[in-house]
């Protein structure tokens, strides 16, 4: 899955076999390696700020920040990948077979970990609002929690190591390429395995979940204190609009063989369309959670004592400087005191 779904692409574009070293300086290879640096650098201010939002300002007793937190670290490790496919994109594979293996590990588990923390976030939300009778305590669903996170994580990187075993660096006449060496017929029912496994089943998971927390919640006489829902509706939307396309993508093309070289290129552009879009979700999210009032607030506060540490340490330089200045003037005045009373 890996020539896919990370910056290879040998199974959808063979960006390897004819864009890397021709002579064109613009290419879609430039415009794709270009995205994927934006994507780094707003991903890493979001997420980092939104991290440290959480730690300092938040209480991490609360189940959603802690899905949230987990979240996030989930962005910052499929966004430290970025610029590595972008360099691959501009140029070719001059990294290795190590970094090739790791690197395509920890893209995958920024991926997979980031659709199953929203399903078990969203499958909390399901118990809190719905099943609101249920019998739990806060401690038990804190701990649920803290175990349902371990959990993804550990299924994430379970499954990124087959993913990371199987892509290798292979050397052409002019450039290396990072990608699966399994057989095409392997390779697509890995991608089928894949959308269907770790797209499909979480998104019925979260449409039959959210159907019955909005139908709760309009029959509910007091809206205010599911607020919180509103955010997480956000969140979901945003990370189905973004993969969505891409994953479906990867569905058509494990059923499809493109029948001229034009049909292949017109797939070939709207893949790295789809895949754009679909790496922009780790920008989308610190965004969506600063619409939650309480967040956005910390955050100006943070941006706010900043200000107010600055101005405070200019008040202080200069009332330091205007101390010395008043020192030395009454040393020079004492000093001409003395010379006139020695006359």
């Amino acid at each position: 899955m890996a020539n896919n779904s990370t910056g290879s692409d040998a199974g959808v574009n063979n960006s390897g076999d004819v864009g890397y070293l021709i002579d064109e300086t613009f290419t879609f290879n430039t415009i794709t390696g270009a995205f994927f640096i934006l994507i780094f650098i707003f991903s890493v201010m979001g997420n980092c700020s939104l991290l440290y939002v959480l730690v300092v300002c938040e209480n991490l007793k609360n189940i959603t920040n802690v899905f949230v937190l987990n979240m996030a670290c989930s962005d910052l490790i499929f966004t430290v990948t970025l610029p590595f496919w972008a360099v691959y994109h501009l140029h070719h594979w001059i990294f290795g077979d190590f970094a090739c293996k790791c690197l395509t590990l920890l893209y995958f588990v920024g991926f997979y970990s980031s659709i199953i923390l929203l399903t078990a976030l969203t499958v909390d939300r399901f118990i809190i609002v719905v099943l609101y009778n249920w019998p739990i305590k806060p401690v038990k669903r804190q701990r649920c929690a803290m175990v349902a996170c371990a959990a993804a994580w550990a299924i994430s990187i379970a499954a990124s190591v087959s993913d990371a075993y199987k892509v290798q660096v292979k050397s052409h006449l002019h450039f290396s390429t990072c990608e699966e060496s399994s057989d095409i017929s392997d390779v697509k029912l890995g991608y089928y395995l894949q959308v269907s496994l770790l797209f499909f089943l979480p998104f019925a998971i979260i449409v039959f979940c959210y159907s019955a927390i909005l139908k709760t919640v309009l029959q509910a006489t007091n809206r205010k204190r599911h607020m919180t829902l509103v955010v997480v509706l956000r969140i979901v939307a945003a990370f189905f609009i973004c993969w969505g396309p891409y994953n479906i993508l990867l569905f058509i093309w494990s059923l499809y063989e493109p029948e001229s070289p034009d049909e292949e290129e017109r797939f070939t552009i709207a893949y790295e369309i789809c895949r754009i879009l679909a790496y922009c979700h780790c920008c989308m999210n610190p965004l969506l959670y600063m619409l939650s009032q309480k967040l956005r607030r910390h955050l100006l506060n943070l941006l706010c004592c900043r200000k107010a540490l600055r101005k405070n340490r200019e008040r202080e330089t200069g009332q330091n400087t205007s101390v010395f200045q008043n020192v030395a003037l009454t040393a020079q005045n004492s000093a001409v005191m003395l010379e006139l009373h020695s006359r």
